[in-house]
């Protein structure tokens, strides 16, 4: 376990390890005189509401506000949240964010009547609207992605009792994040000093890397013990949220709950099916990494609690922040010229808080507003991890920079679908570059199994969730009841197919069901592994290519949601629509694979 270690407050951290907050807003009270200002401008978008359908001139007025709205509200939410973030003890930025966020639902309830309203528009209207105003224009994907939904869109009076059922639909949901975050509570077993220490959600994961078998069995034991006693009230759980998917979908009038969540994004159904087919042709490579998994730890079995151990405990890399920042512009130089000047202009301008303070927020994310460049925020402690979350930070960073460079606000950000793939090809080109520039055969290995352990857990297990959730919800639009033995056998079955014969599958993992919290928000998961599997594609295709790949992966980052997810990366040279782009992903795990198994002979 992790010593523990003073941390400096906010205020000792030099400033050059800091992010530039100032660059959004230079003060406090700069910061008051925009939230301010939302406020007063807010009441004019509802002078609005019930007028839309009248003229074009009156839509364009409309959506250019909303615009001006939100990219404040965007401003004023993301500066109170980072400076909350810097040290969550700080009760003068406790209260803006509180501020901020209550701002920000009535921004959002104030705006709501727009979409339903646009519905009512017929086309016929918004094509003469169009012709009269040509500043229209701008919105015209904006516009034909709402209408795209008018088929799902039910009278005024349905859509308002739709509306209040939806929170009831949210029942089921709020219930277990309350059960889970609040109310489950986990035995105590001894570490590997033989202390006392009680098991947490945050501490789970790390217990389940201990080197000592012992603290694995016994922590992956209690878990699921603790789970297994309230088997049935989660197996009514998750079978409420589930119904209450079938239940929106049928009045929603679409053919399953899978095209309902997929066609947000206009995402066809074979993107999920493609997915789930491409890795069963490709499980015995999961199989081969389970095998190879058992003789490196030298076990006459393979238990569940075993797949998450070090294979070379003894390895470590420390890599400082600056020596991090070369490595990762040496492994990103594929992506061109014009790619390394944003990311020198990161490095350089202070877009990165560094190091870990007292009471600042944990992990690692990009974020910021339109208008001002990205920023990211990490806790660097010299890890190996630590290098690939920059380059993994980044990529986000540097794709919200060309979107928003390129975009007007309407387009600026990137739908959910593409969100993982800059940051994972970023990953995926340092891993080559880091393997092309090592002649250390146990550093090789441990470069390769950290990429093979994000394989195994981006790309196999998420799949396993999504096929999880579309076998539990074709139950139901069957009719079919979700009992807790029902669950437990579909995950068990699941289990034995992915990691094969080589693993003892312990009954205690055929709860696991119960504790993902991505479950309660339905089809959802899938998006890890096509994003990978996306980004795995490219980075081959940048290898291989050069100069015409990377061209076209610097328009796809520009994209923003211009046009939809799928086009935007078949235009960069990635069909998700076809099952291609995991075979390649999956390829190079094979490849990668095989080297490991070479090294560790």
């Amino acid at each position: 376990m992790a010593q523990n270690k003073i941390l400096p407050k906010r205020s000792e951290v030099e400033k050059k390890y800091t992010w530039a907050i100032e660059d959004l807003y230079s003060s406090d009270e700069q910061w008051q005189l925009e939230y301010n200002k939302v406020k007063e401008i807010l009441p004019r978008a509802l002078e609005y509401q019930g007028r839309l359908s009248k003229s074009g001139d009156l839509l364009l007025g409309f959506l250019q506000l909303s615009d001006e709205i939100s990219k404040l509200m965007e401003r004023v939410y993301v500066y109170a949240n980072q400076k909350y973030h810097e040290d969550t003890a700080n009760p003068v930025y406790q209260d803006l964010s509180n501020k901020a966020s209550a701002l920000s639902v009535q921004v959002n309830s104030a705006l709501s009547f727009a979409t339903p309203e646009i519905l009512t528009i017929p086309l016929e209207s918004i094509s003469q609207f169009h012709a009269e105003n040509h500043g229209l224009a701008e919105y015209d994907f904006y516009l034909k992605d709402i209408l795209r939904l008018k088929p799902h869109v039910l009278s005024g009076e349905m859509e308002t009792l739709l509306a209040d059922a939806g929170e009831i639909g949210d029942g089921a949901s709020n219930i277990f994040s309350m059960f889970n975050n609040a109310d489950i509570k986990f035995p105590e077993i001894q570490d590997e000093n033989g202390n006392t220490i009680q098991i947490t959600h945050g501490r789970y994961g790390q217990l389940l890397e201990s080197a000592d078998r012992r603290v694995r069995r016994d922590a992956f034991q209690g878990v699921y013990a603790t789970y297994k006693s309230y088997r049935n009230t989660l197996a009514a759980s998750f079978s409420a949220n589930v119904k209450q998917e079938v239940f929106f979908t049928k009045a929603r009038k679409y053919k399953s709950t899978l095209e309902r969540a997929l066609n947000a994004g206009n995402i066809p159904t074979e993107v999920y099916t493609n997915l789930v087919d491409a890795v069963h042709e490709n499980l015995h490579l999961m199989h081969r990494y389970v095998a190879l998994r058992k003789k490196l730890l030298g076990l006459e079995e393979l238990h569940m609690y075993d797949l998450y151990a070090p294979l070379l405990a003894d390895m470590k890399m420390e890599i400082p922040f600056e020596e991090a920042k070369n490595i990762v512009a040496k492994g990103l130089e594929p992506l061109g010229e014009d790619y390394q000047r944003v990311l020198q202009e990161g490095f350089r301008n202070r877009w990165i808080d560094i190091y870990e303070n007292e009471n600042k927020r944990s992990g690692a994310y990009s974020w910021g507003a339109y208008g001002t460049h990205p920023y990211v925020l990490l806790n660097y402690n010299d890890t190996l991890d630590n290098v690939y979350t920059l380059a993994h930070e980044m990529g986000h960073a540097i794709h919200s920079y060309y979107s928003d460079e390129t975009q007007p606000y309407v387009y600026a950000g990137y739908k959910i679908f593409v969100a993982e793939v800059a940051s994972t090809c970023n990953e995926s080109l340092l891993i080559d570059y880091m393997l092309k520039n090592t002649d250390d055969k146990k550093q090789k290995a441990y470069l390769i199994n950290h990429f093979l352990e994000k394989f195994k857990g981006t790309l196999f297990r998420q799949t396993m969730f999504a096929e999880f959730e579309m076998i539990t919800h074709k139950l139901v639009e069957d009719e079919e009841s979700l009992t807790a033995d029902a669950l437990c056998k579909i995950y068990h079955d699941l289990n034995v197919k992915y990691f094969g014969d080589g693993v003892i599958i312990d009954p205690e993992i055929d709860m696991e069901w119960s504790r993902i919290p991505h479950f309660y928000n339905a089809f959802y998961v899938y998006q890890y592994a096509t994003g990978y599997s996306a980004a795995i594609a490219l980075s081959r295709r940048i290898l291989n290519e050069g100069t015409p790949a990377v061209e076209d992966y610097i328009r796809f980052l520009s994209g923003g949601s211009s046009n939809y997810p799928i086009e935007l990366l078949k235009a960069a040279g990635v069909d998700m629509s076809t099952k291609e782009p995991v075979h390649q992903a999956l390829q190079l795990f094979e490849e990668l694979l095989g080297q490991m198994e070479e090294l560790m002979k």
